[in-house]
């Protein structure tokens, strides 16, 4: 794959990577908290001969600046936007994990004509409730006293149990990725999804397909949420998997892949 490319915002440097372009179908996919786009790599390589694949570090993540105190979903789909505004890009189908649906989410809340189709992987489209905020913030400050320590607990607790032996490459390929990532570009991630507003209005509202992927045994999204939320677009497939955690499109790789593939070139 190419070298990233950059692009400066605000006096602050972008990057991201730009594959297929000689394709005229787009898929933008967005990495979750603490994660690069290099969490994408066996997607791009996969997809980059049929798809123009656009992957991002997202503000304060892998090699792009950490902008400001608060990294909000809006800002960060902002960033998105100038991105693609660099790149040529009209319209996209937009995929994102966790962290990263939120900000898919936020875009296409922001810029619909944009979206060609949108999909959620282990992500939903509900605010913070009060007792999730404070858990974000009680983030904050155990990344403040040990940010390592918190990262090496954290990291396993996204994967089903029963995957920690044969994901033990991706566990510790993800643990570094985190490591990069700053104290302050943590807690500027965390404060800024405790802000973001609810967004049911997007399932409800945009005239796009959706995708869903969720793992059955994702601690932090309750199946019932995830099959609620299915039910609220227009269009809509949804993917549940058994013996997964919160990184589906890891856990079950090699399943996802030519499904993900199929909802793509159906947008278009």
């Amino acid at each position: 794959m190419e070298q990233h490319r950059t692009l400066t915002v605000d006096g602050r440097t972008v990057h991201y990577r730009d594959e297929g372009r000689g394709n005229t179908r787009t898929l933008v996919l967005l990495h979750g908290f603490m994660q690069n786009l290099d969490v994408w790599s066996s997607y791009v390589l996969s997809y980059m001969h049929r798809l123009r694949v656009i992957t991002i570090d997202l503000p304060g993540h892998g090699l792009t600046d950490t902008f400001c105190d608060v990294h909000t979903t809006d800002f960060m789909a902002g960033i998105v936007k100038e991105v693609l505004n660099a790149a040529g890009v009209d319209q996209c189908v937009m995929v994102g994990h966790s962290m990263g649906g939120y900000v898919a989410l936020a875009f296409a809340d922001r810029y619909p004509y944009s979206v060609k189709g949108l999909g959620l992987i282990n992500s939903h489209a509900l605010a913070d409730s009060p007792e999730k905020r404070q858990s974000r913030e009680e983030v904050c400050q155990a990344v403040q006293q040990n940010r390592a320590s918190y990262i090496v607990g954290f990291v396993p607790s996204l994967f089903d149990e029963s995957r920690t032996a044969a994901l033990s490459h991706d566990i510790k390929d993800l643990s570094d990725q985190c490591l990069e990532t700053t104290t302050a570009s943590i807690i500027a991630a965390q404060r800024g999804m405790a802000q973001r507003p609810s967004r049911l209005d997007v399932l409800q509202q945009l005239d796009v397909p959706f995708y869903f992927v969720y793992g059955k045994n994702d601690p932090r999204i309750p199946i019932e949420l995830a099959v609620t939320q299915t039910l609220l677009p227009r269009r809509s497939e949804s993917l549940l998997l058994s013996d997964v955690a919160h990184m589906a499109f890891l856990e079950e790789r090699e399943y996802l892949k030519p499904r993900l593939l199929n909802f793509v070139e159906g947008c278009y």
